[in-house]
């Protein structure tokens, strides 16, 4: 929570010059999704209740409800806890976890599953660093250290720092899986076979 998750995507609707849509979880409210809205893309708000997590499941509904024909990228937000969501794999073809150093530098080290099992780590509002006495070093040697091959970025959002370098990072991911799949749905499909309908 409030580590810039909802900033990210609304930069990235902004900024990625690409038809976007997203299904947010929030436990409490639809305000995150609220916000989104008010950059003209398709939102789904999904309501988790009680629970800390989105799952297949829930996501599957939210699909329905997007015009998914007309969307290159569609970004699902996960809930704002670092524990819960690890367990959960939604089908998606990047994960990416946004931490601030106002959690402190210790974070990384903390929830090493949570950054193990993604594909981009930004570590944001790193303008704050030294206000809170927090390494961005540090929390990017941990998180090497976990995931070796993972890509680490480190964002200012709020000023604008890092985020082209984030914009990069999503359009390599998104070509490199077009060469891998010709067909994005076929994967899709074959991950949630018992939704099967859903895609049609």
């Amino acid at each position: 929570i409030g580590s810039g998750k909802t900033a990210l995507i609304e930069d990235l609707i902004d900024n990625l010059d690409a038809k976007i849509g997203v299904l947010a979880g929030d436990i409490i409210s639809d305000f995150d999704a609220d916000r989104i809205k008010s950059h003209n893309a398709p939102v789904v708000g999904l309501n988790t209740g009680t629970e800390c997590h989105l799952d297949a499941h829930l996501v599957s509904h939210g699909l329905g409800d997007l015009p998914l024909d007309d969307i290159d990228y569609l970004f699902i937000e996960n809930v704002g806890n670092l524990i819960c969501p690890v367990d959960f794999q939604l089908g998606s073809h990047m994960r990416i976890v946004v931490v601030s150093v106002t959690e402190g530098d210790d974070t990384v080290e903390k929830h090493p599953y949570i950054f193990k099992d993604s594909d981009l780590i930004i570590i944001n509002k790193i303008d704050l660093a030294e206000a809170v006495g927090a390494s961005t070093d540090k929390m990017v040697a941990d998180a090497k250290k976990l995931n070796p091959d993972v890509k680490v970025i480190t964002t200012s959002l709020k000023e604008g720092k890092g985020l082209d370098e984030v914009i990069e990072a999503i359009k390599d991911a998104k070509a490199h899986e077009a060469e891998h799949h010709h067909h994005h749905d076929h994967d899709h499909n074959h991950e949630h076979s018992h939704d099967h309908d859903h895609h049609h």
